[in-house]
C-alpha cells in the first residue's frame, strides 16, 4: 500500500513532525531521506531492504557504487544522496569542535574520527591541529596507503603544525582489517611524531587507531612516549 494511504500516525513524515526524529526507526528515517521507492515498493520497503542487505546505517553509507547499484531503485541520484549524509555529519561536527570546549573530551574525538575514518577501505593517516584551548584548527590528511600501511613522515606533521600555529596535535589512522591493536610500525611512528613535535614545543595529545566501531587510544593505554620539549 502506498505511504499516503497509511494511517497518518504511521506515515514516517507525519510521525517525524508530530513526535520528533527519535521516535522513528532507522528504516523510517532513511525512507524520508530517500523520498520515493520503486514501482510496487514504498520508500520504507526500499529502506528496509538496504538495511537488511548492509546490516547497519554505517555500512550502508560506506557501501561502494557497485554494491548500491545492485539494489533495484538505487540509481545515481539516490546514491549521491547517501554519499552526502556522512560528509554533512562530519562537517557539522567539525564546526562544533572549533568552538569551546573543542576537542576537550575523548568522546568528541572518537565521534569525529568514526565519521572520518571508520569505513574507509584503505589506510589513511590524519592529524588534528588544535589551539591552546583544544579547539580544532584543521584536520589534515597526511598519508594514504594500501590495506596494509600508509607512509607517514613526521616532518610533514610538524610542518602542518607550524602552518596552522597549533599548540597541540592529535594523530589518527585506520586499520581496514578491523583490528585496532597497534603494530610495531604504529609505535615507531608515534615516537617519531612526538619527537618532531617536541622540538617545536608542540604537544602530541594522542594517537588513535580506528578499526570500524573499535578505537584504540595510545594515551588511554599509557603508550604515548614521554618526550619533553627541548
Amino acid at each position: 500500500m502506498p505511504i499516503p494511504r497509511w494511517p497518518a500516525c504511521e506515515r514516517p513524515r507525519e510521525k517525524l513532525l508530530h513526535s520528533g526524529p527519535a521516535a522513528l526507526s532507522d528504516a523510517e528515517l532513511l525512507a524520508i531521506f530517500l523520498r520515493v521507492g520503486t514501482p510496487g515498493r514504498t520508500a520504507v520497503d526500499l529502506a528496509r531492504e538496504l538495511l537488511a542487505r548492509f546490516g547497519s546505517l554505517t555500512r550502508l553509507f560506506a557501501a561502494d557504487t557497485d554494491a548500491l547499484a545492485a539494489i533495484k531503485g538505487m540509481g545515481a541520484a539516490k546514491q549521491a544522496q547517501l554519499r552526502v549524509v556522512p560528509e554533512l555529519a562530519r562537517r557539522a561536527l567539525a564546526e562544533t569542535l572549533k568552538a569551546p570546549p573543542g576537542l576537550d573530551s575523548s568522546r568528541a574525538v572518537r565521534a569525529y574520527l568514526r565519521l572520518t575514518l571508520a569505513q574507509l577501505p584503505h589506510e589513511v593517516f590524519i592529524a588534528l591541529y588544535l589551539d591552546s584551548c583544544h579547539r580544532l584548527l584543521a584536520s589534515v590528511e597526511l598519508a594514504r596507503g594500501s590495506l596494509r600501511e600508509a607512509m607517514v613522515y613526521p616532518r610533514e606533521v610538524a610542518r602542518e603544525a607550524l602552518s596552522h600555529n597549533a599548540a597541540y596535535v592529535i594523530v589518527a589512522h585506520n586499520h581496514p582489517d578491523g583490528l585496532a591493536a597497534p603494530s610495531r610500525s604504529d609505535l615507531a611512528t608515534t615516537r617519531l611524531v612526538a619527537r618532531a613535535l617536541a622540538v617545536l614545543d608542540i604537544g602530541l595529545l594522542d594517537h588513535y587507531i580506528v578499526a570500524g566501531s573499535d578505537i584504540y587510544s595510545f594515551a588511554e593505554h599509557d603508550r604515548l612516549p614521554a618526550i619533553p620539549p627541548t
